[in-house]
């Protein structure tokens, strides 16, 4: 009787012991009967990083589980430690592994130090060429108050001066060539009207058919005479035009050129010697070697454009030389034909220099051109 109800005891599953035991068969069963899967079971180290062994076959088993319409060549899972505030991220990307290769982005790059900004560089020539303007600026005033000095060179300063003195010469020459070129133009004009009125009055007074005939030849000979001193006259006029106005001022634009340079030269000298003058230390030395440097870049522009000068009045003294021979004879012999009524040798002169006379009408364009 006693060992009957023992065993009723110990079947009974109100008790503790068996109820331990109940459920630990239970859990055995499932574990049992549900497939495992091993993308469950990721091994965690004590630091809460994965271990490297069972990484690579739950990235696999992973992969394999995907749809193929994702369109991913490789599948990478990246693990972050219970620190990090991403877990269980999914990468799509190259992933590396054997006979891979990984593509690297390519892009343009971009130097900081070479870009250069448009603004920078026009405010950096702006404050450059305010500097210079200031340096120059100064010296000119102080030349002209005497208190700074300037660099002469003597022989090339009178050969400049006078350059420009036969210019002024030379520009009034020709103010009294074409004044002359115009009186002699009105007059021939009035000769030639003149030798049509005798021409019409021979015509139509009988009495005086021979007397205004003779005028009439006389003034359309004058005015044929005078069309010949008058297209060397312009000839002359227009020689010593391109002497004074595009020769000579060439070369007088290179002085001015060279007066510059020497004004720039005087003003970076004149800051180096004061520079030298004073203390030498840390914090002036810097400016010195930059005024020496700056000094020599404009010492050598001061040494080259005088050296241009100079060439150019060479040049220009011999082509002024011969030009101004050939036009002078020109003008002598023209004048001094046209007054004695040598007629031949007025057009002996023109031929010389070879100078063709324009026919009246000749400037204007034939009916060909205007169709």
């Amino acid at each position: 009787m006693s060992e009957h109800s023992s065993e009723s005891t110990v079947l009974d599953g109100s008790h503790p012991a068996a109820e331990e035991v109940q459920s630990d068969s239970e859990e055995g069963a499932m574990a049992q009967e549900s497939p495992k899967n091993s993308a469950a079971e990721i091994p965690v180290t004590s630091n809460g990083q994965l271990e490297d062994s069972h990484e690579h076959s739950f990235n696999r088993d992973l992969k394999r589980s995907l749809p193929v319409g994702l369109g991913l060549s490789e599948t990478k899972i990246t693990s972050h430690g219970f620190d990090s505030t991403k877990e269980g991220v999914v990468e799509a990307g190259p992933f590396p592994g054997k006979g891979g290769r990984v593509q690297q982005k390519s892009g343009p790059v971009v130097l900081a130090d070479e870009v250069k900004n448009p603004a920078m560089e026009k405010l950096e020539l702006v404050r450059k060429w305010s500097l210079n303007t200031y340096k120059c600026t100064r010296q000119i005033i102080s030349e002209k108050l005497g208190r700074g000095s300037r660099t002469v060179d003597l022989e090339l300063e009178a050969q400049i001066d006078i350059l420009r003195d036969n210019k002024k010469k030379y520009e009034n020459i020709l103010r009294l060539a074409q004044t002359l070129s115009t009186q002699l133009f009105q007059m021939v004009h009035t000769q030639r009207q003149l030798g049509d009125a005798f021409a019409d009055l021979s015509l139509k007074s009988l009495e005086l058919h021979e007397e205004f005939g003779y005028n009439a030849d006389t003034q359309k000979l004058l005015a044929k005479n005078g069309e010949t001193l008058l297209g060397a006259i312009n000839f002359f006029i227009a020689s010593v035009t391109t002497l004074v106005n595009k020769t000579i001022e060439d070369t007088l634009l290179t002085v001015k050129q060279y007066e510059t340079a020497r004004i720039e030269y005087d003003a970076y000298r004149t800051d180096l010697e004061e520079l030298n003058l004073g203390p030498r230390d840390a914090n002036t030395l810097p400016k010195i070697e930059q005024s020496q440097q700056l000094f020599q870049v404009h010492k050598e522009k001061y040494d080259k454009m005088r050296n241009d000068v100079s060439i150019k009045l060479k040049f220009l003294e011999e082509n002024k030389v011969k030009v101004l021979h050939n036009q002078l004879v020109l003008f002598h012999n023209a004048i001094a034909a046209y007054f004695s009524g040598n007629q031949k040798q007025l057009e002996q002169t023109l031929k010389e220099f070879h100078i063709k006379l324009k026919t009246p009408g000749s400037d204007a364009p034939s009916w060909l051109e205007e169709q």
